[in-house]
């Protein structure tokens, strides 16, 4: 990742985990998160290794690794481009679906706009490249209160008034 900050919970801190690509066929020491074919290919070696992440592609479902999601601290979404929204399914799956707790980072081509509907679905870290970081944290409060049940707000609107 370009930058060495991210946002997560809310906060701006230090990215302490490395990105590795697809092409890597190896995997250092340290905080790493590891694309879905790397882990298919030595997932016996890295099972109950501390500090792993695993990335998914928009064309890879969390169902892919479902039966392993103990194994990882942080999953990433690519987002591939900022009209691809199956990154957002995919967040809302691993929270509701699967009930995965740990870090949901979105990285890639997503846009500050898209935060705080990132947020709604089940993300608490961003990989924002390029953006202004301050201003980008005020968009996951770009709206009060929202009328659709989501994993921050599992009661509509309605019945809550």
């Amino acid at each position: 990742m370009p930058s060495n900050k991210v946002i997560k919970d809310g906060a701006i801190i230090e990215n302490t985990w490395q990105l590795l690509d697809t092409e890597a066929n190896s995997v250092p020491d340290g905080p790493v998160i590891i694309p879905l074919s790397l882990w298919n290919e030595q997932k016996e070696q890295l099972a109950g290794r501390a500090q792993l992440g695993i990335w998914l592609n928009s064309d890879e479902s969390p169902k892919l690794i479902a039966d392993s999601l103990d194994n990882f601290e942080l999953i990433a979404i690519n987002f591939p481009a900022f009209a691809d929204g199956r990154g957002f399914s995919y967040g809302r799956e691993l929270r509701e679906a699967h009930h995965y707790t740990g870090e949901i980072r979105a990285i890639g081509n997503f846009m500050r706009d898209q935060l705080f509907y990132l947020k709604r679905c089940g993300f608490n870290a961003f990989a924002l490249t390029g953006a202004e970081l301050t201003s980008a944290l005020d968009s996951l409060n770009d709206f009060t209160d929202s009328y659709q049940a989501a994993i921050d707000q599992p009661d509509p609107l309605f019945k809550r008034r």
